[in-house]
C-alpha cells in the first residue's frame, strides 16, 4: 500500500477516467518479489500465467526485464503446446475439476477475478458480453447501493503529507488503514465501476471493480489538495496524471519516466496535511468539509460579502484586458475578412 497504492493516490490516477489502477498496482510488486525470490534461489527462470491477450503478461515481463534484464520466462499461455490442448477458460476448469483443483471460478459463475488490498476485479464470461448487466450475487466486497443502510456515515481521515494517517482519530498502517476504509466503504456500496477499456494489446475489455477503500481515498485526497495546492500545482498534476495512469496500466513502473514521476509527486504533497470530512450513503461518497493548517482558503477575499479592503474589485479591470488580447486581436483579424 505505501509503495504502490499511495503514489497513485498522489497522483489522483484514474485509467480512461475511471479504472483506479488496483491490478495494474498489483502486478510491479508481485514482479519484484519473484526477481527477489529467484535471486536468492538461483533460479533462471520466473513464470506467469497471465493469457497472451491482456494486460498483465505485458505488465509482468516488462518488470522482469527491469529488474533483471537475463532473467527467462516462462508463460503457458504463449506456449503452442499448452494453449493448443487448452485454448480457454473452459478446458482449465474442466482440468481443474477433473484433477480436485480448488479455483473460485466454476460453470455456474463463469468469469474471472482477481483481488489484492486495493480492489477485486471481475472480467470474462458473461462479462465479455458489454450489455450483460453483473449478478449481484457476483460481488464480494460491497453491498449493493440499494440494500446498504438507510443512514449516511460520516467519516473523517487525516492526512499528513498526502497520505492518509487516522480515520475518525484512530491512526492505522496503510495496508490496516485501507482495509478498514474498505470495510466502510463496501458496507454503503461504495466503489463499483463498470467500464469498458482499451488494453495495452490493442483490444477493448470490459471489466468490473469493486474498489470501496480505494474510492473513498482517491475522493477525500483531491479534496484535501483542493484547499492546499495552488492552482499551478494542481493543474500541472492534472496533465501529467493520464501519463502516469497509462504508465502503470501498460507496465513500465520500473521506467525512468516512472522515476520522474514518483519523486515529483512526493515535492507535490508536502503541504497536503489535514482532515476531509465525507459521507458515505447508498454508493456515494460525499465530502462535506476539509480543513488544514496550510490552507490557501482565505475567508476574507472569498467572501460575497463585504470584505473590508482584503480584494479591490478595480484590480479585475486590467486582468481581464490583458486577458482578452489576444481574443480581441482574432475577432479584429475575423471582422477584416469579412
Amino acid at each position: 500500500v505505501k509503495d504502490y497504492v499511495l503514489p497513485s493516490i498522489h497522483w489522483n490516477a484514474l485509467y480512461e477516467g475511471a479504472y483506479l489502477l488496483g491490478t495494474s498496482l498489483a502486478r510491479p510488486l508481485i514482479s519484484k518479489r519473484q526477481i527477489e525470490v529467484a535471486e536468492r534461489e538461483g533460479a533462471v527462470a520466473v513464470s506467469h500465467g497471465a493469457t497472451g491477450k491482456g494486460n498483465d503478461q505485458v505488465r509482468f515481463e516488462l518488470s522482469y526485464y527491469a529488474l533483471k534484464p537475463d532473467i527467462q520466462v516462462v508463460a503457458p499461455w504463449k506456449i503452442p503446446e499448452f494453449y493448443q490442448k487448452y485454448p480457454g477458460r473452459r478446458e482449465l476448469l474442466a482440468y481443474a475439476e477433473k484433477y480436485g483443483i480448488p479455483v473460485k471460478a466454476s460453470k455456474d459463475q463463469p468469469w474471472s477475478s482477481d483481488e489484492n488490498l486495493m480492489h477485486i476485479s471481475f472480467e470474462s464470461g458473461m462479462l465479455e458480453d458489454p450489455w450483460q448487466e453483473p449478478l449481484q450475487e457476483m460481488f464480494e466486497l460491497s453491498n449493493s447501493p440499494q440494500t446498504s443502510p438507510d443512514e449516511a456515515q460520516v467519516v473523517l481521515i487525516d492526512f499528513e503529507k498526502g497520505n492518509p494517517v487516522a480515520v475518525d482519530g484512530h491512526e492505522f498502517s496503510p495496508a490496516k488503514l485501507l482495509s478498514y476504509l474498505n470495510e466502510l466503504g463496501g458496507k454503503h456500496g461504495v466503489g463499483r465501476i463498470d467500464m469498458v477499456e482499451s488494453r495495452f494489446v490493442g483490444m477493448k475489455n470490459r471489466g468490473v471493480y469493486e474498489t470501496p477503500g480505494g474510492t473513498i481515498l482517491h475522493i477525500a485526497h483531491r479534496a484535501m489538495e483542493s484547499i492546499t495546492l495552488n492552482r499551478g500545482v494542481i493543474n500541472l498534476k492534472d496533465s501529467l496524471m493520464p501519463r502516469f495512469a497509462q504508465l502503470t496500466y501498460d507496465g513500465f513502473w520500473f521506467s525512468p519516466e516512472m522515476e520522474i514521476l514518483l519523486n515529483m509527486v512526493q515535492k507535490t504533497q508536502e503541504p497536503v496535511n489535514g482532515t476531509v470530512r465525507i459521507e458515505l450513503y447508498k454508493g456515494n461518497c460525499m465530502v462535506t468539509g476539509r480543513m488544514s493548517p496550510n490552507s490557501l482558503y482565505n475567508e476574507d477575499m472569498a467572501t460575497m460579502e463585504a470584505d473590508h479592503g482584503a480584494y479591490d474589485p478595480k484590480d479585475a479591470i486590467g486582468f481581464i484586458k490583458l486577458n482578452a488580447l489576444p481574443l480581441r486581436i482574432q475577432a479584429g483579424l475575423k471582422e477584416k475578412s469579412k
